[in-house]
C-alpha cells in the first residue's frame, strides 16, 4: 500500500498558489507547519516538501541519482542552458570534473591574498561615504564578490563588466515568472519582462564571449591555465567538435560560473552585515576579535582559523538566511522517502530556509545566536540539519572560497567601520534563485567610535 504525505485541504490551495507568486518563503513555512513531509497539488504539478535531516540526506546524498535538478532551475535553462547548476547525469559529471581542480583547497588557499586585497578595496570604497547619505551595501559587496571571482577563478578582471549583476537580476525574475506560471506564458509575447530578459541574456552572452576570447588568447600565448575558465575552455575543446556547440557550451558554463560565483556570497555578506548592525553585542565581539587577531593589518590565510567568532557569525547568518534557500529536485522514478511514496516526475523540495528554523532542531530558531556553532553544540545536531551549501554530490564546489570571502570581509568592515541601518529601511528577503534582499541594503557609514 502506497502512503502519501499529508497535504493542505483543497480550500487552502488558492492561497498557496498566491504565495507561490508573492511569498515563496511563506509557502514553505505553511507547508512545514503541516509536517516533516507534505504533498501539495498545484494543477498538474505535485510538490513534495521534505523537512527532516534524514529525508534531506536520502534525497540529496543516498539516492541522489534519482533526483535531478527541478523547479526554478529548470526554468533558468533559458539562459544557463546546461551549465553546472542546471545540468544532470554525465554532462554534469564532466563539467564538475573539469572545474574541480580550480576549487581544491590548496589552490583556493593561494587566493587568500587576492581576497584580502579586494576586501581592503571595499573598505576604502565604503569609507569614502563616511558621514554622507545612504549607500547600498548589497551593491558594494556584490562588486567585491565579482572582483574576487574574476581574480581567483577566471584570472581576469571584471571591473569593465558592471552590467553583470543587473543582468542576473533580470534572469532570476524571468526564471521565477516561468516557474509560477508553469511555463504557460509564451516566450514570444511582447511583455516588458520578456524584453528585459532577452536584453539581459544578450548582455551576459556578450560578456561571456569577451571573457572567453581574452582568456583563450592568453592560453595560446603560453600563460599557465589552472583557473576555472581555462579548464572550461580546454574541456569544451576536447569534448566538442562543432564550433557552434563549443561556443554555446562556453557561454552556458561561464554564465553559470559568474552567477554562482558571486550571487550567493554577496547575499551572505549582505545578511551578515545587516544582522550585525542590529545586534551590537555581536558586532563588538567581531570587532574585538578582528583587532586582536589582525592587529591592524590585512588578513592572511592563517587568520581564517583564528577568526572563530566571526566565522560563527557568518554561519549563523547563513542559517537564518541561507543563500540557496531551496534545493529543488525531480524524481526520475517512483521512490519511497521516510515511508512516503514519491511518484516519478514529481517535484521534490528540500528547503534549508525552513529546516534551519525548525524548533525541533534549533532552540528559539528565530533568534540570532552565533554560539549555536560552538563545536559541542554542532556535534549535538544531525549532520543534515544545517545545509547552507547543499549536500551530497552537488555540494557547492565554491564553499571554501565563499567562506573565506565572507569571514575576511566581515572582519575588516566591522573592525574599521560602523554601518547603521537607514531609518524606515527594512531588509526584506526575496526568494529567487538565491535568497536576495529586495531593494538592496541601504545603510550609512560612520567611523568607529
Amino acid at each position: 500500500m502506497r502512503i502519501h504525505p499529508p497535504g493542505p485541504p483543497v480550500r487552502a490551495l488558492p492561497g498557496l498558489l498566491r504565495k507561490l507568486v508573492v511569498d515563496r518563503l511563506g509557502l514553505m513555512k505553511d507547508a512545514a507547519a503541516l509536517g516533516d513531509a507534505v504533498r501539495v497539488s498545484m494543477g498538474p504539478k505535485k510538490l513534495y516538501v521534505f523537512n527532516r535531516p534524514d529525508y534531506a540526506k536520502y534525497i540529496l546524498a543516498d539516492n541522489s541519482a534519482n533526483y535531478h535538478k527541478g523547479i526554478g532551475l529548470v526554468e533558468a535553462r533559458r539562459v544557463l542552458g546546461d551549465g553546472l547548476l542546471t545540468s544532470d547525469g554525465e554532462v554534469w559529471r564532466n563539467q564538475r570534473r573539469a572545474v574541480q581542480p580550480a576549487f581544491k583547497p590548496g589552490r583556493i588557499n593561494q587566493q587568500a591574498g587576492a581576497v584580502a586585497e579586494e576586501s581592503v578595496k571595499l573598505v576604502a570604497l565604503l569609507r569614502a561615504h563616511e558621514g554622507g547619505g545612504p549607500v547600498d551595501i548589497l551593491q558594494e559587496v556584490t562588486g567585491l564578490t565579482l572582483g574576487v571571482l574574476g581574480r581567483t577563478l577566471l584570472d581576469l578582471g571584471l571591473d569593465a563588466y558592471d552590467s553583470i549583476a543587473h543582468s542576473f537580476e533580470e534572469v532570476q525574475d524571468q526564471a521565477m515568472l516561468e516557474m509560477v506560471t508553469q511555463g504557460m506564458v509564451p516566450g514570444w509575447l511582447p511583455l516588458p519582462a520578456q524584453g528585459r530578459f532577452r536584453r539581459a541574456r544578450r548582455e551576459l552572452y556578450r560578456v561571456a564571449d569577451a571573457l572567453v576570447a581574452d582568456r583563450s588568447a592568453r592560453m595560446t600565448g603560453g600563460e599557465p591555465a589552472d583557473d576555472a575558465l581555462s579548464r572550461i575552455i580546454k574541456a569544451a575543446g576536447e569534448q566538442e567538435r562543432d564550433p557552434e556547440r563549443v561556443r554555446r557550451r562556453l557561454r552556458e558554463e561561464l554564465v553559470t560560473l559568474l552567477l554562482a560565483g558571486h550571487e550567493t556570497t554577496a547575499s551572505t555578506l549582505g545578511w551578515t552585515l545587516h544582522l550585525l548592525a542590529g545586534h551590537p553585542e555581536a558586532r563588538e565581539r567581531v570587532r574585538a576579535e578582528a583587532r586582536e587577531v589582525l592587529d591592524g593589518r590585512v588578513p592572511e590565510l592563517g587568520d581564517l582559523h583564528r577568526l572563530t567568532y566571526t566565522t560563527k557569525v557568518v554561519q549563523e547568518a547563513m542559517r537564518l538566511y541561507p543563500p540557496v534557500w531551496v534545493l529543488p529536485r525531480v524524481a526520475q522514478q517512483d521512490d519511497t522517502v521516510g515511508g512516503y511514496h514519491v511518484s516519478a516526475g514529481a517535484d521534490v523540495l528540500v528547503c534549508p530556509y525552513v529546516m534551519h528554523r525548525n524548533p525541533a532542531l534549533w532552540d528559539d530558531p528565530e533568534r540570532f545566536d552565533p554560539e549555536r556553532f560552538d563545536p559541542e553544540r554542532v556535534a549535538s545536531r544531525p549532520r543534515y540539519a544545517y545545509i547552507p551549501f547543499g549536500a551530497g554530490p552537488r555540494f557547492c564546489v565554491g564553499s571554501n572560497l565563499g567562506m573565506m570571502e565572507a569571514v575576511f570581509v566581515t572582519a575588516l568592515v566591522t573592525r574599521d567601520l560602523e554601518l547603521r541601518p537607514v531609518r524606515g529601511g527594512e531588509a526584506v528577503a526575496e526568494a529567487m534563485l538565491s535568497l536576495r534582499m529586495r531593494g538592496g541594503l541601504p545603510m550609512t557609514v560612520h567611523p568607529v567610535s
